[in-house]
């Protein structure tokens, strides 16, 4: 498992935007790069705004490593229609990011640490592997015992972000259905992401 070593809100600064639209995010005080010389912005090549619209979607979704994230990048082109639509429903589909989206944590990093500690049952059975892919139909629910730990409550009450349309989820129960496979203008990003960036980046 990797770990994340900087400062998680470090990254926002560092790619100019509130990454995860989280109101504590120090860019939403110092909209600038941290460092001595973060003010300093230069415009960037076609080559930096590719890298930075791929390191907006890898670091979105918590500690995808790059590995992981060129397998997702290389099953997309394998399928058929656009590849950067395609690249969006997988990265919707990891079991981490649905529970993100269900409520039943409050961060992308929570939410894999959820999983990999066996709070989530996928069909009835225990999965606890984060980049686990989702297929639509399936119901993904928090265990009985897991039910009642504050992370849970407190990620249900939220009221900064909405359970999108292609979930459907019942909070009481803890249990949500993944209906269907979103779209890139169905995914409720804080901040504009651009996966055809990303593809023009990994075909260069």
């Amino acid at each position: 498992m990797t770990k994340r070593i900087e400062s998680k809100y470090k990254i926002d600064r560092r790619l100019g935007v509130n990454l995860w639209g989280r109101p504590k995010s120090p860019f939403n005080v110092r909209a600038y790069g941290p460092g001595q010389h973060g003010q300093r912005r230069s415009k960037p090549s076609d080559y930096g705004l590719q890298l930075t619209a791929k390191q907006k979607l890898k670091g979105y979704y918590g500690n995808i490593t790059e590995r992981q994230f060129r397998r997702l990048y290389a099953e997309a082109i394998r399928r058929r229609g656009d590849t950067g639509e395609n690249l969006i429903g997988l990265l919707e589909s990891r079991l981490d990011a649905l529970v993100y989206r269900l409520k039943f944590v409050a961060t992308v990093f929570a939410a894999r640490q959820f999983v990999n500690h066996g709070h989530v049952l996928v069909n009835g059975k225990r999965v606890n592997i984060p980049s686990y892919l989702v297929k639509p139909g399936d119901i993904v629910e928090v265990r009985e015992k897991s039910k009642q730990l504050a992370v849970v409550l407190e990620a249900a009450q939220l009221a900064e972000r909405d359970v999108p349309e292609y979930l459907e989820v019942d909070h009481k129960s803890m249990k949500g259905t993944y209906v269907r496979i979103p779209t890139l203008m169905e995914v409720p990003y804080p901040i504009q992401m651009e996966p055809n960036l990303v593809v023009e980046f990994y075909s260069r």
